[in-house]
């Protein structure tokens, strides 16, 4: 019986797509393409670092942080022969760095690191031409700093010391983010294969319906299309395009309108020639080229330099800050006209010759003033019409909204304040970051321990309720988790794959012990857990203990916005065999980007499936799923020795169901779902399936399935991490 997997009705899908290899890829893929893809589980490894053991966040304290910005600003103005400065001024290239760089998160999955920038396909895409100099301009800084300052850091601190320079006070700046030595494997940037394609939409007209995560609206590109959409001039258009895609990125109307604003009072564009006499990119350059790309077939810089095609400056004095931008937004009329290079672009009507900038090639002559489509959508259309009226009326308020939206742009994966490192980092609280005060009340640890065990609840509740509260973590930008107890607050409480109605039950009985106890609800949920987990490891035969580590908080619903969070919402949960709807991708991919986002290896993949499928915790809708056992609620490795028993066959029943059937009885044993088969089907896990499922590792299996749990649990607790 053949079982294909149903795609889902609108074409969104929220994961990478990443799990399964294309033809070419390798030679295992290539002969089998349809094979489950482990590379996202197993990337950055240890390996590929050439700093082993090294402590990044401990040394880059060490930093002289006042002679790092004053060799920055200096950088700022000084001109190298091998890639001239605009006028001067390399504040502009250094903003469009950073910005291209933080601009490709999207809150859906938290990708991608930063530090992904300076690698294909990244450094190769249309949208970040020329971005190869700036980072080579940057090295003289990195050379002199070394260890302490990371690539990732130097390149977001770049832009935020350019607005610096250029008159602007920005909100702060926080050091901390490692650098990686190979790009990220696991980020999805579309089906396209074609730059500035675009085939992610469900509905052209509805660009909502951008397909899940994308954030982009075409291939390749960091934003939108400057140009327009699809490259047609069209203000209204482009703006629904710019909302969806800085609401994407976790903006609200009035942070995307003081990024375009703020984000254009200083830089140019260029396209002051024929686009067909650019070279390769980076990565189709020759070998001789040494990493650079787009290089002009007639040699040149500066003036004869193409990036986006569009050509001019946003303002009459480019390197500088001032509030010109919206005096030119909202007092002239605009134009639609081409580039020298071709590309559509808006003009303004009748300016002054006194508000035109100056040349690049002749400083005694004036250039022209050009405006994309997107910051034409700033004066165009009705929301962000009056935004841009509230700035030009109020710098201070404009001024103050472009720091701090900078500051969370630059910041949003580095996940709570906590993480912050160094002499810049504001002591503000600000809602998006999910800071969680920790919890000053001592309280009796085993009391706790045995009120809970007194409880009428179950283990298999206990249990999942702790995992649901911990497993919203995401190593991409350090968010969710445990700390803060948020399972209990509105998104999260009425999630369906946290089960509402079990969850309600649970949650009351653990507030009232943890109301009466001085622990924090927090604490409660994770000690309830691991009370849950000890008396299935006794109950398994076993003796280990779970290690706990008290000091959670209890967070507030004020501190718990509703918009940000609801993209920590599980879809998808391989490890309690779960799955909201029918998607695109197969349940086991599902698991490869659950297991993915919460930083987990193959083999401690394995280990928790194997463990939560024996200890019952099953989401309601697949109760008895991958259940391989007939002492459900011991932790034992059962799961493991009857997936790979060959006393049994295994039959496809529905899109996501199978009878295991015992092969003298004909008799259905158990049943099981593509993420419980995975383990059996796929040599690489079935060979960690075969490890667990020794009679030699019985005891093993249980003392990593804690281990594993107790990362799990502690993922999100910094305070845990700096005592390491």
């Amino acid at each position: 019986m053949s079982v294909e997997y149903k795609k889902e009705s609108n074409g969104k899908c929220p994961v990478m797509h990443g799990g399964v290899t294309k033809a070419g890829e390798s030679n295992t893929s290539r002969l089998w393409p349809n094979s489950i893809n482990l590379d996202i589980l197993h990337q950055h490894d240890t390996k590929t670092n050439p700093l082993p053991g090294f402590n990044y966040k401990k040394e880059v304290k060490k930093l002289n942080f006042k002679a790092l910005k004053k060799d920055l600003l200096k950088l700022m103005t000084d001109s190298q022969e091998w890639w001239p400065a605009d006028l001067g001024s390399y504040t502009g290239l250094m903003v469009r760095l950073t910005w291209h760089q933080v601009g490709t998160y999207r809150e859906f999955d938290g990708r991608p690191n930063v530090g992904s920038h300076r690698f294909s396909p990244q450094d190769s895409w249309p949208d970040n031409t020329n971005l190869d100099k700036a980072r080579r301009l940057l090295w003289p800084i990195k050379k002199k700093y070394g260890n302490k300052l990371s690539w990732s850091d130097l390149m977001v601190l770049a832009g935020t010391m350019a607005y610096e320079k250029a008159g602007f006070k920005t909100f702060g700046f926080s050091f901390g983010r490692e650098d990686i030595w190979g790009p990220e494997k696991d980020v999805y940037w579309g089906k396209e294969t074609v730059p500035l394609a675009v085939n992610r939409y469900g509905d052209p007209q509805d660009r909502s319906s951008l397909e899940a995560p994308l954030a982009a609206s075409h291939f390749q590109l960091v934003y939108v299309n400057p140009e327009g959409v699809e490259g047609k001039p069209d203000p209204i258009r482009t703006a629904m395009d710019v909302r969806e895609t800085f609401g994407r990125m976790g903006m609200n109307d009035v942070e995307t309108a003081a990024l375009t604003v703020g984000g254009h009072s200083i830089g140019r564009a260029h396209g002051n020639g024929n686009p067909k006499n650019l070279g390769p990119e980076p990565a189709g350059a020759d070998i001789h080229e040494q990493g650079f790309g787009w290089i002009l077939k007639n040699g040149g810089t500066g003036v004869n330099q193409i990036t986006s095609g569009l050509e001019g400056a946003w303002t009459t004095n480019p390197d500088k800050w001032d509030h010109q931008y919206l005096d030119l937004l909202l007092n002239y009329e605009w134009e639609s006209k081409k580039s020298p290079a071709g590309a559509w672009q808006w003009e303004p009507i009748n300016l002054e010759e006194e508000k035109k900038p100056v040349d690049l090639g002749d400083p005694t002559k004036k250039a022209r003033i050009m405006f994309t489509d997107a910051d034409m959508a700033m004066a165009m259309d009705p929301e962000y019409r009056k935004i841009s009226e509230r700035f030009y009326k109020d710098p201070k308020f404009f001024e103050d909204s472009f720091a701090r939206a900078w500051f969370k742009l630059t910041h949003r994966t580095m996940g709570n304040k906590e993480n912050y490192i160094g002499p810049w980092a504001p002591k503000e609280d600000l809602v998006w970051q999910g800071n969680v005060k920790p919890s000053k009340k001592k309280y009796n640890v085993d009391k706790v321990k045995k009120m809970i065990a007194a409880s009428k609840l179950s283990n298999s509740d206990l249990i999942a309720t702790a995992w649901d509260s911990a497993r919203t973590y995401r190593r991409t930008d350090k968010r969710g988790g445990a700390n803060g107890a948020r399972i209990r607050l509105e998104p999260m409480k009425n999630w369906e794959a946290n089960e509402p109605k079990r969850l309600s039950k649970v949650l009351k009985v653990l507030e009232g012990i943890a109301k009466k106890t001085g622990a924090s609800i927090a604490d409660t949920i994770v000690l309830a857990g691991n009370v849950g987990l000890e008396n299935a490891i006794k109950k398994g035969g076993s003796k280990v203990k779970v290690p706990f580590s008290p000091g959670r908080g209890d967070s507030t619903q004020e501190q718990t916005e509703f918009r940000n969070f609801k993209w920590l919402e599980p879809l998808h949960d391989g490890f309690r065999n779960f799955v909201k709807s029918d998607y695109s991708v197969m349940p086991e991919e599902l698991l490869l980007e659950r297991a993915s986002l919460m930083g987990l290896t193959a083999q401690e993949m394995t280990c928790l499936v194997g463990g939560m499928r024996v200890l019952g915790t099953n989401h309601e809708s697949s109760k008895n799923k991958g259940v391989f056992t007939d002492k459900v609620g011991a932790l034992t490795n059962d799961f493991f020795l009857n997936l790979v028993d060959m006393k049994f066959i295994w039959k496809p029943t529905g899109k996501n169901s199978y009878d295991i059937i015992d092969r003298k009885t004909k008799k259905i044993k158990y049943t099981a779902s593509r993420a419980d088969l995975v383990f059996g089907s796929n040599s690489i896990l079935r060979s960690y399936a075969e490890i667990y499922a020794q009679d030699d590792n019985k005891e093993k299996f249980v003392k990593d399935f804690v281990s594993i749990w107790t990362k799990i649990m502690n993922a999100d607790r910094v305070d845990l991490k700096k005592l390491n």
